[in-house]
């Protein structure tokens, strides 16, 4: 019976992958603070995670290089963040408190999918001893 990483890795492999995309999101936010007119951006954790998981399984493949690609854009669940705070003159939407809970929230549950996937593989690295 063949096993593939699909299913030995379970869910944890497309959460990782959407967490770290959405770091360099929140990291972007943090970065540009203080540039005027800058709009904080964030990702939709379960539209990402959904597309991440269809792309996996159901995904279109070109077989020729003159096909045209079929898919979704790679940005699709980007998005504007609704601000809290009163404009404050210059048209930023950061709020870098809020931010950096979310950047720090964030990292530790990417933590968590990569000790996750760290027990998977040591999981299927016994199976294959034998252990």
């Amino acid at each position: 019976m063949a096993i593939t990483f699909d299913k030995a890795l379970g869910v944890h492999q497309h959460t990782v992958g959407v967490r770290a995309r959405r770091s360099e999101v929140i990291a972007s936010n943090i970065a540009n603070a203080d540039t005027p007119n800058y709009k904080a951006r964030d990702i939709d954790f379960n539209k990402a995670f959904a597309a991440a998981k269809s792309k996996q399984s159901g995904a279109m493949q070109v077989t020729n290089q003159r096909h045209i690609q079929a898919g979704r854009n790679q940005f699709s669940e980007l998005g504007f963040r609704v601000p809290d705070q009163a404009d404050t003159g210059d048209g930023n939407t950061v709020d870098v408190q809020k931010e950096k809970t979310a950047f720090m929230q964030n990292g530790l549950e990417y933590q968590a999918g990569i000790n996750f996937l760290s027990s998977k593989f040591s999981g299927l690295r016994k199976a294959i001893k034998g252990q």
